[in-house]
C-alpha cells in the first residue's frame, strides 16, 4: 500500500469525504457541460478517462465499470436533451446578451460553423469538441432541428463519447506500468488532469473577458441586441443534410 504525497487527494480519503456520492458529482459536471451554457468552464474528456482508470485501479466509485459507463452515458444524454429543450424554449433570446469570459458570440459562431461543415452529425461529433459541445444542443434546440432525429444523434453521440471514453480509461487500467503508476501516485495525476483541463480553459476565459472589456473601453458594441441573435440562428436545411465535403 503506498502512502499518498498528497493525503487529501488519495482516492480513500476521497471517497470516504464523497461517499456513494463521488459518481454523482462525476454526472453533474459531465451533465452541466452538455447541458448548460456554462458548462464549457467544466473538465470533460479527461474527467472520464479518469473515471474509467481509477475505476479499474482502485474501484474509486465502489460499483462495477458498466455502472459507471451507464450513469455517465446517461448523464451526458440528460445533459444533450436540456440544451435541446432550452435552446428550443428561449429561441434567439437566449443569445441576447453582453459580451464576457462566460458568454462569447464566438463560441456560437463557431458552434455554427461546426454544424454548417457536418449537419447534423455535428451532434455526435461535436461531443469530442471543448467548448463546441456545449453550445452544440442549444444552438440546435434554437434552429428547432428535428427532435426525434436530434434525441438519436444526442444517444449516439452520449454513448460514443460518454460510455466510450471512460471505458477506454478503464481499459488503460490493464497495461501493468500504467496501473502501477496511478496506484502509486493517482494524488499527482490528479492534479494534473486538474490542471491540464484548467489552463486552456482559464486562458480562454481571460482572453474573452480582456476582449470584451477592452471592445467595451473602446466604445464598440458588446451586446448581442434582439437582430444581431436572429442572426445567429441555423437554417432548418443545415440539420438536414450530411457533412460538407469541402473542393480540393
Amino acid at each position: 500500500m503506498h502512502t499518498a504525497l498528497i493525503p487529501w487527494l488519495d482516492p480513500e480519503n476521497i471517497i470516504a469525504a464523497a461517499g456513494p456520492w463521488a459518481l454523482v458529482v462525476v454526472c453533474l459536471i459531465v451533465f452541466a457541460e452538455t447541458g448548460l451554457l456554462v458548462g464549457f468552464l467544466l473538465p470533460g474528456d479527461t474527467l472520464l478517462i479518469i473515471s474509467g482508470l481509477l475505476t479499474h485501479t482502485s474501484l474509486v466509485f465502489g460499483v462495477d465499470i458498466w455502472w459507471v459507463c451507464l450513469a455517465i452515458g446517461l448523464a451526458a444524454f440528460v445533459g444533450g436533451e436540456v440544451g435541446y429543450l432550452i435552446g428550443h424554449k428561449f429561441g434567439p433570446r437566449i443569445f441576447e446578451r453582453k459580451e464576457s469570459g462566460l458568454f462569447s458570440v464566438k463560441n456560437v459562431e463557431r458552434t455554427n460553423a461546426f454544424f454548417d461543415r457536418f449537419g447534423a452529425l455535428a451532434v455526435i461529433l461535436a461531443r469530442f469538441v471543448p467548448i463546441v459541445r456545449t453550445f452544440t444542443p442549444v444552438a440546435a434546440g434554437v434552429g428547432h432541428m428535428n427532435y426525434r432525429k436530434y434525441t438519436l444523434y444526442n444517444l449516439i453521440g452520449a454513448l460514443i463519447w460518454g460510455v466510450g471514453l471512460t471505458y477506454f480509461g478503464f481499459l488503460i487500467g490493464y497495461i501493468p506500468p500504467v496501473a502501477n503508476f496511478v496506484q502509486s501516485y493517482i494524488d499527482v495525476i490528479l492534479i494534473g488532469a486538474v490542471v491540464l483541463t484548467l489552463i486552456p480553459t482559464l486562458w480562454h476565459y481571460f482572453q474573452s473577458s480582456r476582449k470584451a472589456k477592452r471592445a467595451a473601453a473602446a466604445g464598440e458594441d458588446v451586446v448581442t441586441d434582439e437582430a444581431e441573435a436572429e442572426h445567429l440562428v441555423l437554417d432548418q436545411d443545415v440539420f438536414e443534410r450530411g457533412p460538407r465535403h469541402e473542393e480540393q
